[in-house]
Parts: structure tokens; C-alpha cells; sequence
């Protein structure tokens, strides 16, 4: 009685040729041969358990998912959050960390995380820990660790000229603000102007339960979130640069996907007209046949749509344009700001404004400009 597991069987349980192409597969095609024939020598009496992992399960022979082999399939979803927890438990154990760590608060604030990013995570904040000389792993090394792997490592050696951190700083503003005045969005977790990996700021936004489905709104809140940092260029400097490159690719996959796969436009309906690409576990989607017509109705659609967003996002930011310069100038100041620190610089915002409320009721003059430039830029 055993049990025997075998690690990606889809290297040599691929689907085979039926003997139209030679060269390297052949072998592979004995390999599988081999393995169904010793497969089908097991008796009921055996008690052996055959196990296969997989990620492409869609190029699998179909000989091997006949019943009497691999005729059961279990998917092995992400964790969630009380999943990520008993992981990050079993792996805290293994490092000294303070008194009454939370790490609950650490599981929620890493959705997505697989078993082993939560291992490095855990590493990388034992790592950090014992470059400050700490005895023990506290919270705040648990936190850059997590900005490491998630918005990658701080590039503190790279020269920015201050016009550009200027720009990255009203970029990251635009796209907080835009997340902040809007209803359906996941809350902000932090913003950065400091260049990690191959981007010159980032914004980062965490949401307080793992979602498995997503709404309409959500989805356009989300394209009008990443059209903030363009939008925001516009309004500030009156002109357009490469640095919302990265937002314009995930915004038009939104749409995309939200006209030809979730059949969520009032216009093209609930029809699916998927591209042939590799999804979840490699099922790739199947390409729909539509006229030129339909195709050009789609290109419309997301079109006006990721449109729709963009001037969402510049009449938001148009009307809250003096918290756009109050904010970029916070971060201007201090590279790197938390939810916390946001919170401060908008309630300064909000307080502002019912001020000049006060005034204009009570026939109060001042010289405050709801529009003004900022002085150092020059366009």
C-alpha cells in the first residue's frame, strides 16, 4: 500500500500527436504509454493511490482522466484570509516575533498570497529584522516586507530630477483621489513617489474582504482609479506623458473583459465573444466567430466606456483640485504616506473648504483660488 504523487504530470501526460509529428515528443509519447499500461496493472486490491499536480490540466491526455486513472480533479484555489492566517502561523513559528503580534491584521492585508509568497513574506521580515539589528520581528518589518514583494524593492539610488518626482507625485494624488471620492472601490492602503522596480511611484489599494465576484460599478470605479494619474497630468500641467503606460494596459483589459466575457454592456448584451488567450489554469478561452460588424461594436463600447471613466475621473479631480495640490505636496514631502496620513492631509482639505463657506455666508473676503498652478512647474 502506497501513495504515489507525480509533480507536473502535464510534462509527460501531454496530449500525444497520433504518430503526425516525430523528434522529442516520441519519448515523451513511450513515457505516457509506460505510464498508462502500469496504471491499468493496479488492482482493486492494491490499495495504491496514484496523485498528479498539474497547472495546465486543459493539454492533458484524455486517456489519463479516463475512469480507472486520474478520474477525480480537485482545483487548489488561493487561500483565504483564515487560510492565509493558519499559514502565516505555521511559518511565524519558525521566527522570534514581538509580544501580541497581530496576524490576523497581516492575513487580511495580503489577499491574493499564495502558501509560498506567504513563506517569503515571512522571510523577508526576518531578513529586514536582523538588518536593523532587532531581537525579535515586530509589525513594521512584516510591512516592508509586504511593500517589497507587492510594489517591489526601493530604488533609492536611481537620480530623479525634481520636475519628474513632481509628476509622479500629482500621478499617485490622481489616482488616491479619484479612489477616495468614489463610492464602490477598495479602500487606500498607502502611496509611494519613491521608484520601486520599474515603477516611479505607486499606489496601493487593499480590500477589506476577499471578493470572489465583482460588481458593474466596481469594475468602472476601478478604470476611472487607474485613468486618475492621466487625468490628473492634464489638469496640473496640461500635457500627457508616458508614465500612465501601465494604467491604460489593466484599464483596457477591464473593459475588455467586462464587454466581451461578463456580458456586462447595456450594448453588446450578455453575449460572450471571447479572445483565445490562457486563463485560470490555462483554460483558454474559446474564440467566438462574429462578423465585422459585432467587431466593431465592441471597439465602441470599450472605447466610450474607458472614455466615460477618464472624464469621471477629470471632473473629479477638476473639482477637488485643491486637495490634488495639498495632497501632491504632502507626498513631495514625505515619499511615502499611509491611509493615516491621508486621512489627515483630506480632513485639512475638508476643513478648508467649510471655512470659505463660513466666510462666503457671512460676506467674508478671500483670496484663496480653488484653481491655482503650482509656482515650481513649468510646463
Amino acid at each position: 500500500p502506497c501513495l504515489i504523487f507525480i509533480d507536473e504530470i502535464d510534462a509527460i501526460g501531454g496530449r500525444r500527436s497520433g504518430g503526425q509529428s516525430g523528434g522529442s515528443s516520441d519519448e515523451r509519447e513511450q513515457t505516457l504509454n509506460a505510464l498508462l499500461v502500469e496504471m491499468d496493472g493496479f488492482g482493486t486490491e492494491d490499495t495504491v493511490i496514484m496523485i498528479a499536480a498539474t497547472n495546465r490540466p486543459d493539454i492533458l491526455d484524455p486517456a489519463l482522466l479516463r475512469p480507472g486513472r486520474f478520474d477525480r480533479r480537485i482545483t487548489i484555489s488561493l487561500p483565504d484570509v483564515k487560510g492565509r492566517l493558519k499559514i502565516l502561523e505555521v511559518h511565524a513559528r519558525k521566527i522570534v516575533t514581538v509580544a501580541g503580534i497581530d496576524l490576523e491584521a497581516i492575513a487580511r492585508s495580503i489577499p491574493g498570497f499564495s502558501g509560498a509568497e506567504i513563506a517569503n513574506l515571512v522571510n523577508e521580515a526576518a531578513l529586514n529584522a536582523a538588518r536593523h539589528d532587532k531581537e525579535s520581528v515586530d509589525m513594521d518589518d512584516f510591512e516592508q516586507a509586504k511593500d517589497k514583494i507587492v510594489m517591489g524593492l526601493e530604488r533609492r539610488s536611481i537620480a530623479v530630477s525634481e520636475q519628474d518626482r513632481r509628476l509622479t507625485a500629482y500621478h499617485e494624488a490622481g489616482h488616491a483621489i479619484v479612489g477616495m471620492m468614489l463610492e464602490e472601490t477598495d479602500p487606500l492602503h498607502k502611496i509611494t513617489i519613491m521608484p520601486r522596480g520599474r515603477a516611479m511611484g505607486l499606489t496601493q489599494q487593499v480590500p477589506l474582504d476577499d471578493r470572489m465576484t465583482y460588481s458593474r460599478d466596481y469594475l468602472l470605479n476601478r478604470i476611472a482609479i487607474l485613468m486618475g494619474g492621466r487625468a490628473a497630468e492634464e489638469v496640473v500641467f496640461g500635457r500627457l506623458t508616458t508614465g500612465a503606460s501601465n494604467d491604460i494596459d489593466h484599464a483596457t483589459e477591464i473593459a475588455t473583459r467586462l464587454v466581451c466575457e461578463w456580458g456586462m454592456s447595456p450594448t453588446i448584451g450578455p453575449i460572450a465573444y471571447r479572445h483565445a488567450s490562457e486563463g485560470f489554469l490555462g483554460d483558454g478561452g474559446q474564440t467566438k466567430a462574429h462578423s465585422e460588424m459585432i467587431a466593431q461594436s465592441i471597439d465602441t463600447e470599450i472605447k466610450q466606456l474607458i472614455q466615460g471613466c477618464y472624464d469621471q475621473a477629470l471632473g473629479l479631480l477638476k473639482k477637488h483640485n485643491r486637495f490634488l495640490h495639498k495632497f501632491a505636496e504632502a507626498l513631495l514631502l514625505y515619499e511615502t504616506m499611509d491611509a493615516e496620513q491621508v486621512d489627515i492631509v483630506y480632513r485639512s482639505y475638508l476643513k478648508e473648504r467649510e471655512l470659505e463657506r463660513l466666510l462666503t455666508e457671512n460676506g467674508g473676503k478671500h483670496d484663496r483660488s480653488t484653481n491655482h498652478q503650482p509656482t515650481e512647474v513649468h510646463p
